[in-house]
This record gives structure tokens, sequence and C-alpha cells, in this order.
């Protein structure tokens, strides 16, 4: 590939173009083998946590003594098309999820040719940290924010006299977007260090900023988990440190940007 400097308006987004392409190909192969075992998918990754043997529970159980009851939740579709339009959509969406790494490579590929020699160097292995820390985020929120979402408004009663069914539509549009937003969450260290090499940012703004931002990660917290302390310490101490991380990044950018101007 031509350097970016040498490269027309039109050759970039012929450049572009082909980046998407190559993506989009990697998401469509990895949704169509997902979509060949959608049963077993469904089964046994999205349907598994309404039981109460769940590996996130069981470790709760063992190690914390936190027992939970199977949410007692029948499942069924409303829509013509509903059952057909989420195994389609969750294949897409997992395909994305597994193709993240590819993906976020073809775009380092791109912006690449358009960075001075020193700023490749500094920017190594951002493609490596990317997807470690979005898979991450992926874990986190299906193996731990999900689950306990799921059960406590599974097992949530007003009256014993209302029984919960859940739509597959507001079941799987909770699963998908509380793990994909969890996934991008976890990418808030990759920010801070974006954010920081622009000058936008600094680790004493975020130090400042710090007591703001525990409060925010407890509110956030409490949204996402069932109404125990417990559950809200799982999910506040990973995000505070994803915070910490942030400052430390941006600390070693504001040091590295220092040594670079004494040197000149």
């Amino acid at each position: 590939m031509e350097e970016g400097k040498n490269m027309s308006f039109l050759q970039h987004l012929e450049e572009l173009r082909w980046r998407l392409v190559k993506s989009s190909i990697a998401i469509v192969v990895c949704a169509g083998v997902l979509f060949y075992y959608q049963e077993w998918i469904m089964d046994n990754i999205f349907l598994k946590m309404l039981d109460a043997d769940f590996i996130s529970f069981r470790l709760l159980c063992d190690l914390l003594g936190i027992c939970t009851e199977p949410a007692a939740v029948e499942m069924q579709s409303m829509n013509v098309s509903g059952q057909f339009s989420y195994a389609l959509w969750t294949s897409i969406l997992g395909g994305l999820v597994c193709a993240s790494p590819f993906i976020f490579y073809q775009l380092w590929l791109f912006i690449k040719p358009a960075l001075k020699e020193n700023e490749r160097n500094s920017m190594g292995g951002l493609v490596f940290y990317v997807s470690i820390l979005f898979l991450l985020g992926i874990l986190f929120g299906y193996f731990v924010v999900t689950p306990m979402t799921i059960q406590f408004f599974g097992n949530y009663r007003i009256s014993t006299q209302i029984q919960n069914i859940f739509t597959i539509d507001s079941y799987m549009s909770m699963i998908l977007s509380t793990v994909f937003y969890t996934g991008l969450f976890f990418l808030l260290p990759i920010g801070s260090y974006l954010l920081a090499k622009l000058g936008i940012i600094t680790a004493e703004f975020l130090r400042k900023y710090r007591k703001h931002a525990i409060v925010g990660v407890l509110i956030l917290a409490a949204v996402i988990t069932p109404p125990d302390l417990i559950s809200q310490i799982i999910v506040a101490i990973p995000i505070a440190l994803l915070y910490e991380i942030g400052i430390i990044t941006a600390r070693r950018v504001e040091k590295k940007r220092e040594k670079n101007e004494l040197n000149q």
C-alpha cells in the first residue's frame, strides 16, 4: 500500500472500501457458522442463564455462599418472524464479535499509512490491546452482568398471581445490548490513551474527577445489577479498575511526550 500522503481522496475511499469488504466477509463467514449451530447456541448459551446451575451462579454459590433459584420464566415468541429474526440478528452480532480482532486489524491497516513513524511505533500493539479489552468486556457482560440481571427480573414478583412470560424479543434484546455495550465500555483505557495522545485529557484531569467517576460507577452498578451489595461490588470493581488504568495510561503518554520534548 502506498503512503497515505501520496494517495488521492478517491484512492483513500477505494482503500477504505476494500477494508470494509474484507471485514464484511469475515463477519458473514462467522455469522454463517453461528447460524448453522443456532439451536445449540440458544439452548446452551442464552437460555442457560435461566438455570441455577449456570457457571456464574455455581461459582457465586460455592465461593461466596450466594445461591440463587432458577428463574421461573416461560419464553414465547409473539411475532410470526420473531424466532427467525433473532436467530439471524444473534448470528450477525456474534459474527461481529468473533471477527472483531480482524476488523480492528483492517482499521489499523487503513489509518497506519497516515501516521508518522514515531506514531506508528508508539501505537504498536494497539490492535492486540483493543481486541483483548473488547473480548474481556464481552465475557464480563455475559458471565457477570447479564446473568445477574436475568435472574433478578426473572424471579421478581409484584404478586404471586402474575407470571413472568418473557418474549424472545425483550429477552434477547436485553442480553445482546448488555453484553455488546459492556464490551465497548471495556475500551475505556484505549479511549483514555487516544484522548491523551491528542492532548484532550490529562492524568491530572482524570484524578481530579475520580470521586465523581466513582459515584457514577456505583450508580451504574446499581442500575445494571440486582439490588444487593455483593452483586454491585462485583460489577463496580472492574469498572473502577478500568478508570484507574485509564489514568495510568494517560500519565504514561504524558511522560513519553515530555521525554521527547527534552530530547528535541
